[in-house]
């Protein structure tokens, strides 16, 4: 077990001893206690304050107080359940008040909320709502009437219309007065419970989330054999075997993060075809925390969203979950199925970790500490259930030897003629002094009045034979107990097996654990989703219905568009969107730039950081032609950056490395070198803001990354350098 998390703030959890010793008030013996004398002027308590806290003045001082408190309260009275008995105060509250009026029949929910509000200082409405969640999770309370549908995600009926009452397993495992601890609720009218002696893991049975101040907690819950189980490996002295989560809703699970407890699960819906049901698929279960309803709107939002071809789909659901998805025609029903988990809630993460109160402290667990930590405790209520009995049974059979002496030895014909209260007392004791070496100690009155009101018509028919037999029942009973009480593992694997005979058929294994899921290629799934399309007046998207069909492309896809000024920026998959110029991929952009217009042409495609292009631009100030090779690197959507410097102008742009670069030069008079071969890859890949290598000073009339038909062979071509 681990300790509970350091605060950052460096002061909530460990100032919640300080906030207990506030709350104390000191004794006159303690010396906290100081005497204070009328007139006298009072001490300056903030004399002693930290400059920074004195600085904030009272007020601040007194938010500081209140906070604290308030931090205090949410994580021990509100959010937070407790590893001894797994269950937060309104639970623990609602039970108390449920045992308190348990005659085995069902109550009105309104009336046990009237009760539990006896100690629950808060409204009727969090009570009703943890009532219907403890009925939902079918262990401790047994529900009649409407409790709403944790798969369709109905709500209950008012608490006037629908009742409960105690599972027998709550019962008979959660009740013990006699080793109960019982304190006073928030008025001091009723006495309410510390803790129960639950004698079942209920922490990781329920499953529990919370919120307070600072911290939360997400334990998920576990199937009851399967706890049970482990619990008794551990209580023999074996290692915990590996626990997993087990919904009520069902469905299928890839534990494989889980890490008993500190990591996180992943739930899907069953989804299934149908014999002679073609072009359908039906979903018979849904993941933990998602109802049928959500489900359903989920999948028509990935409808609107065209990433999934779908017709239409019926919520048939009632007991059991029942949708049924009808899919367009031609549509793959195992791609369609991958997509459903994809891009709805039919598939979904669930984080778990375990933080509880221990001895009203937070602390994080795992699966196995709070599991070992409740075996620990069921020996404790063991043996205190025990040590109890005991002296009940030792009380139990020093009346019976008592009933027995002063009936066979004629003990009461000795008061037939006393007169006297004073005197019967005294005859009474002279009659068992001869038996004193078979009681524990001398008689005292209480016992003399117990035996002086045995009636007459009991003496007349005791049976000697009957009490015998009944004192040996009693001392069968002690030995037995004694015997436990020496070995309290053995006596906890025996009982907790009884509890797997009696309720393991009515708690089967609900979730169907996975190997592992096959992990879904989402871009895969919408790699054509869209299609980018330029319409005539120079929109560009996926909503333009005519034009020039550029590429498809998915939704999750970010798409890059460049000029041939140099401007680029990225952006989702626009609907439509005005670049207002001709588009031009991978080609040379030298020969319609001519008439000197600097945005003419532009790129476009699929964002990807680390996908290399080539670009060649010309700088008119110094007269130089650039190259380099660059990949884009991270960005910022709808931004526009520059690629090449103000006033340049592209050449050339490509995706990837070229073998070769083919250069065509102005001609010039007496110029000897008309045409150059480049080698791309003697450049370094760099990032897209970086100037590049210098090319060549000498004006460009042709280039292209192929030979071709102004390259003249006859002319010979030597290999080109690239400068820093």
């Amino acid at each position: 077990m681990t300790d509970h998390p350091d605060d950052p703030q460096g002061g909530l959890f460990a100032d919640l001893d300080a906030f207990n010793d506030h709350d104390r008030t000191p004794s006159p013996e303690t010396p906290e206690a100081e005497e204070t004398h009328v007139g006298e002027p009072e001490p300056d308590d903030t004399a002693a304050e930290a400059p920074e806290i004195r600085a904030r003045g009272p007020f601040g001082r007194l938010m500081d107080a209140n906070f604290l408190q308030f931090a205090a309260y949410s994580i021990c009275d509100r959010a937070l359940p407790t590893v001894e008995d797994g269950l937060k105060p309104v639970q623990r509250r609602i039970l108390h008040a449920m045992w308190e009026k348990d005659d085995g029949r069902f109550s009105k929910v309104a009336g046990v909320v009237g009760n539990t509000m006896h100690y629950h200082p808060h409204g009727d409405a969090a009570i009703k709502d943890a009532i219907v969640t403890l009925a939902n999770k079918r262990y401790l309370i047994q529900g009649q009437g409407n409790f709403g549908n944790i798969l369709t995600g109905d709500e209950a009926a008012a608490g006037r219309y629908i009742e409960c009452r105690l599972t027998k397993l709550a019962r008979e495992q959660l009740f013990s007065p006699k080793i109960t601890e019982y304190v006073p609720s928030y008025d001091g009218r009723n006495k309410e419970p510390v803790l129960l002696p639950a004698k079942i893991p209920l922490c990781l049975m329920l499953g529990v989330d919370g919120i307070a101040v600072g911290l939360s907690t997400a334990v998920l819950p576990h199937n009851f054999t399967e706890l049970l189980e482990a619990e008794i490996a551990l209580l023999q002295g074996k290692p915990c075997p590996t626990l997993l989560p087990d919904f009520i809703t069902g469905g299928e699970m890839d534990a494989a993060e889980y890490d008993d407890g500190r990591g996180s699960v992943r739930v899907r819906a069953h989804i299934e075809t149908r014999k002679g049901e073609k072009n359908k698929l039906f979903v018979t279960s849904v993941p933990y925390g998602v109802t049928t309803d959500r489900l359903a709107e989920s999948i028509e939002k990935a409808i609107k969203a065209k990433r999934l071809p779908i017709r239409h789909i019926d919520n048939f659901t009632a007991e059991n979950v029942e949708i049924e998805i009808t899919l367009s025609p031609g549509s793959d029903a195992e791609k369609v199925r991958k997509a459903l988990y994809a891009f709805t809630d039919c598939e979904r993460r669930i984080p778990s970790r375990i933080v509880v109160l221990s001895e009203n402290r937070p602390c994080e667990m795992t699966v196995p500490e709070v599991l070992a930590r409740h075996a620990e405790l069921l020996k404790d209520i063991f043996r205190r259930e025990f040590e109890v009995r005991l002296r009940e049974i030792d009380a139990l059979i020093l009346r019976k030897t008592l009933e027995a002496l002063f009936i066979e030895k004629r003990i009461y014909k000795r008061i037939e003629g006393v007169k006297t209260a004073e005197a019967i007392y005294a005859e009474v004791r002279n009659g068992f002094e001869p038996f004193a070496a078979l009681l524990e100690h001398p008689l005292t009155d209480e016992e003399i009045d117990i035996l002086l009101k045995i009636p007459i018509r009991r003496i007349s028919l005791y049976d000697i034979n009957r009490h015998n037999d009944e004192l040996n029942a009693l001392r069968a009973e002690h030995a037995q107990i004694t015997d436990d009480l020496a070995h309290l593992a053995r006596y906890a694997v025996k009982y907790l097996k009884a509890l797997i005979k009696e309720y393991a058929p009515q708690y089967p294994r609900l979730t169907k654990i996975a190997d592992g899921f096959q992990e879904i290629d989402e871009r895969a799934l919408t790699a054509t989703e869209l299609t980018i399309r330029l319409s005539e007046d120079g929109y560009l998207g996926h909503d333009v219905r005519q034009g020039q069909t550029l590429f498809p492309c998915s939704s999750l896809d970010k798409l890059y568009i460049l000029w041939s000024d140099g401007r680029y920026r990225f952006m989702p998959p626009p609907d439509k969107f005005l670049v207002d110029a001709t588009y031009a991929p991978g080609q040379p952009w030298l020969d319609a730039l001519r008439p000197r217009a600097p945005i003419r042409f532009f790129d476009a495609g699929v964002y990807n950081r680390d996908d290399v292009f080539t670009c060649v631009y010309y700088e008119p100030i110094y007269g130089f032609t650039y190259f380099k090779r660059f990949t884009w690197g991270g960005m910022i959507m709808n931004k526009d950056y520059a690629l090449i410097p103000e006033g340049a102008t592209i050449l050339l742009f490509c995706k990837g490395t070229p073998e070769a670069i083919y250069v065509k030069y102005k001609y010039l008079k007496g110029q000897r070198i008309t045409q150059q071969v480049f080698d791309p890859s003697e450049a370094r890949i760099a990032s897209a803001s970086s100037k590049g290598l210098q090319m060549t000073p000498k004006q460009i009339e042709r280039i292209a990354t192929h030979k071709a038909a102004w390259w003249v062979e006859a002319e010979g071509a030597t290999k080109g350098a690239l400068f820093p």
